[in-house]
């Protein structure tokens, strides 16, 4: 038998849930599926669910193949969507692309190769920012959690994590059901992220059941991921860190200080005081001044979040604990 064949049989199956909810974002989510749909080995299944929006359910099962197309059968939101995907794939691996983003070329292929090692219970790779008008002079790389991508203190190479970005991760599904799935509390509604952190809030239950488990970052499975010029003003900077800061704070509440924070006093004390340094080093340089405020200032909105969050809470109902089992679907589903 051909060794690469022989190689290929031995990966798990893959299904890879898009989920969409507006006809605004029609074309990035045909160029989502359309690389997924491209890849070597290819996905088993391809979910697009379609999160309460009749009219581009409708188009996507008019006009798309190759893809099974299902509505939202959970709560409105993104993690209610994602926890869809899971519960009407059978495929041994779910993976979660983001609608406005494309897979590159060996997506899948370094997605799935760590799932040989049984430890490896989810796999993350790179997501690199695709600036729509470009990259603002100000808007340091440490921050590029801000628009949904990875960012500059990040693992270069394959290394053991505490979470992924949330577009563009996997996991095993046994792991994902045995968890409950996505709190659906979290996550983004429509455009609004009303409370995010939600892959942090999953990792951290998984890392809880099995302390044994890997999760791991793997930079070579990357996608590409769309930053349009909305997402480029310090109005919506500022926003996204304070919007941060409430969630890891709920984030807190629900797994313990100790394993929600670790991983931001790290980067404050380490990645964010480099930037600093190496910005105060180039002063003179064009853009560098209001890098640093854009970290200081990140930073302060982030803080003042999660201060907020701690005295506040978001709501009884974010508070509660995530329902077990995704399996079924009975309703109407940084770093």
């Amino acid at each position: 038998m051909n060794s690469a064949l022989s190689a290929e049989r031995t990966l798990p199956t893959l299904a890879v849930v898009i989920c969409a909810y507006t006809l605004d974002r029609w074309d990035d989510t045909r160029a989502a599926i359309g690389s997924v749909l491209v890849q070597d080995p290819p996905a088993d299944e391809v979910v697009l669910v379609v999160d309460h929006n009749q009219d581009l359910l409708e188009r996507a099962e008019r006009e798309l193949s190759g893809v099974h197309v299902v509505a939202n059968q959970r709560r409105r939101g993104l993690s209610g969507g994602r926890n869809t995907g899971v519960s009407v794939s059978r495929s041994e691996v779910v993976a979660f692309l983001d609608d406005d983003a494309t897979a590159e070329p060996g997506w899948t292929s370094r997605l799935l190769a760590p799932y040989r090692d049984p430890r490896v219970v989810g796999v993350g790779g790179f997501v690199r920012p695709w600036w729509l008008t470009g990259r603002p002079v100000w808007f340091p790389p440490e921050f590029d959690w801000v628009v949904g991508c990875s960012y500059r203190g990040q693992p270069r190479h394959a290394a053991p994590v505490r979470n992924f970005i949330g577009a563009n991760m996997s996991f095993r599904r046994s792991e994902l059901i045995a968890v409950g799935g996505f709190f659906d509390a979290f996550g983004r509604v429509g455009s609004r992220p009303v409370a995010s952190c939600d892959e942090t809030d999953f990792c951290l239950r998984l890392a809880a059941r099995d302390p044994e488990a890997v999760l791991l970052y793997e930079p070579a499975a990357e996608i590409r991921h769309r930053v349009p010029e909305s997402r480029t003003s310090w109005a919506y900077f500022r926003n996204r860190c304070y919007i941060e800061g409430l969630s890891k704070a709920l984030v807190a509440r629900r797994c313990g200080r100790g394993p929600a924070l670790a991983n931001e006093r790290a980067y404050v004390r380490s990645t964010i005081s480099r930037a600093l340094a190496r910005n105060v080093s180039r002063i003179r340089r064009p853009g560098a001044l209001r890098t640093i405020g854009a970290l200081a200032g990140g930073v302060g909105a982030t803080v003042a979040g999660y201060i907020v969050g701690s005295i506040r809470p978001l709501g009884s109902e974010t508070a509660a604990r995530p329902r077990p089992g995704v399996a079924t679907p009975t309703r109407a589903v940084r770093s």
